[in-house]
């Protein structure tokens, strides 16, 4: 594998990002960049757009693709980030993927592989529907797929689980809609570009995991 790789992991909710990322830093070390990490994390360190990004929030307003982009560029720039770096939820839309393409390309940089992981919307809505919580601890399962040994109840404890809010079926087809309307479109952007790599996410993770290290080890010295 390339030994300094920047890559962006694509896909809508429930596809599994979240899993095969971790898998991702835990083998390889990579920085992950989540926006919202990064925006809560300028907003800590009171870096200058940071401190635009408190003021826009604490108004309760949504914060612009500029400041997005601004922190993206504080980041990706920044020393931990030399080794290369995984974007996750960032770009969300094609704006912000042609700003991030300008941003790159004048200091002679790219991304090297869009990764998508595909998955039916039936099993979208399925998979994040299903999604039971043990609110003190975070652990997760879901009635389907990894189900608790008793139901509605943490194996652990025995404690309630508990559905998150945005969970609910009417708000994921909702959040499903937002995403095909605005991030969708990245798709053919970097497919035109030839590095978009796409995997089928409807396999265990093990599976796709490897498919992702395969398509990793293909990207160009």
């Amino acid at each position: 594998m390339k030994k300094h790789i920047q890559i962006i992991l694509l896909g809508p909710p429930g596809c599994g990002k979240g899993t095969q990322a971790q898998k991702l830093i835990s083998e390889f070390g990579f920085v992950q960049l989540s926006t919202g990490d990064m925006l809560r994390a300028a907003i800590r360190m009171g870096t200058e757009i940071g401190i635009q990004a408190k003021a826009i929030i604490d108004k309760g307003e949504l914060v612009s693709d500029e400041i997005v982009i601004g922190i993206v560029r504080e980041r990706i720039f920044s020393k931990e980030c030399e080794r290369g770096y995984m974007l996750d939820g960032f770009p969300r839309t094609l704006v912000q993927a042609k700003k991030l393409n300008q941003i790159l390309s004048d200091r002679n940089q790219k991304i090297d592989v869009v990764i998508r992981l595909s998955v039916p919307d039936e099993m979208l809505i399925r998979r994040i529907a299903g999604r039971r919580f043990h609110a003190k601890s975070g652990r997760s399962y879901n009635i389907e797929f990894s189900p608790p040994k008793i139901e509605g109840k943490d194996d652990i404890t025995g404690d309630n689980l508990v559905q998150r809010e945005d969970d609910k079926e009417e708000i994921v087809e909702s959040r499903l809609k937002t995403y095909y309307e605005l991030t969708e479109p990245l798709v053919g952007y970097y497919r035109e570009k030839g590095i978009l790599k796409e995997i089928d996410g409807t396999g265990s993770p093990g599976n796709i995991y490897s498919e992702i290290k395969h398509t990793l080890n293909e990207v160009p010295v």
